[in-house]
Formats: structure tokens, C-alpha cells, sequence
């Protein structure tokens, strides 16, 4: 049985995590931040881990060093960050943004207002702006761009950032 060159390993291994991190990264949602640093960063260790395959593989260890780091930095990180990506508030915080895109069309505007952002997250339950209490007294986020979205209107934390740049485009970020 002929066994495959450590070259053709490395290379197949090589395609497999620029794909796969390419495919995470463009997973993720266009209207929030995609962290291309930290996938840049994962994506050089799982090359560095790939090159490995190209060195001595006799030893039992360095084969599974580089087996772990293949599948931890070109397979875990990717999927996980692509995962956790959306929590439950960014997920509202999505939701709210076409609901008023949606509204801003509908009325055949090409800026989306405060008003349309409010009424969308009341509409789903939540509400805009930091919550008033004893202890902060004073709104923020509620009446200007960028916007504190809430999911629930009672509850102040957790919550999202969001903006419309050029009218219709929504930008989301925790904040």
C-alpha cells in the first residue's frame, strides 16, 4: 500500500483550513464585525500547524501535536467564533434592523429613522436606549445614531449598538 507524500498531506491540509476559514468568516452575518484579525491570526496557526505534516512525522507525539493543532486552529476556533458570533441581543439587534429598513422602504424613504429603529424593537418587545433608573437617571443611545438596542424593555443589559450608514445600510456591534 503506497502511503501519500508529506507534501500532499500539508497541501490538502493547508486548502482545507483556508477554506474553512473562509467559509466561517462569510458565514458570518455582513452587518457586524467578522473579527478578521483574530481569523487571520487562527488561520496562520492552523498553516503553521499544516507545515508540520512537511517535517519527520516519525514520532507518535509530533503527530499528535499536529493533529490537535490542525483541528483546534482549522476547524474549532473558526466554527465556534463563527457561532458565537450572534447572541441572543445581536440576533434582536438584527432582527430590529430589517424590520426598519423594511418600514423605510415601505414608505419610500432611503434614510432609516430613530422613530423606525423604535417602533421596530417595541413592535418585538424590546425597546431602545439604556434603561432609567435611580442610579443613571439619564437616557442614553436613544436619540441619535448610534442606537442601544434592548430585546427586553425591563431589562437593561444585554444590549447592541446600531447605526445606519448611507441611509439603508445597518451596522451592529456590541456595546
Amino acid at each position: 500500500m503506497q502511503s501519500v507524500s508529506p507534501r500532499v498531506r500539508a497541501l490538502a491540509a493547508a486548502v482545507a483550513c483556508i477554506l474553512i476559514a473562509l467559509a466561517a468568516a462569510l458565514a458570518v452575518d455582513s452587518r457586524l464585525d467578522r473579527h478578521w484579525i483574530v481569523r487571520g491570526l487562527t488561520l496562520f496557526l492552523a498553516l503553521c500547524c499544516a507545515a508540520l505534516l512537511l517535517t519527520d512525522q516519525s514520532r507518535r507525539f509530533r503527530q499528535i501535536i499536529t493533529g490537535v493543532g490542525l483541528l483546534m486552529f482549522g476547524v474549532v476556533f473558526p466554527v465556534t467564533s463563527t457561532t458565537w458570533a450572534t447572541p441572543p441581543e445581536i440576533d434582536f439587534a438584527l432582527a430590529v434592523a430589517t424590520d426598519a429598513e423594511n418600514a423605510a422602504t415601505k414608505d419610500a424613504r432611503s434614510v432609516v429613522t430613530v422613530e423606525d429603529v423604535k417602533t421596530a424593537a417595541e413592535a418585538r418587545g424590546g425597546a431602545i436606549g439604556s434603561l432609567q433608573t435611580e442610579r443613571s437617571p439619564q437616557v442614553r443611545g436613544a436619540e441619535a445614531f448610534p442606537l442601544i438596542v434592548r430585546p427586553k424593555s425591563t431589562q437593561g443589559r444585554p444590549w447592541a449598538c446600531l447605526t445606519f450608514t448611507n441611509g439603508l445600510e445597518a451596522k451592529i456591534r456590541a456595546c
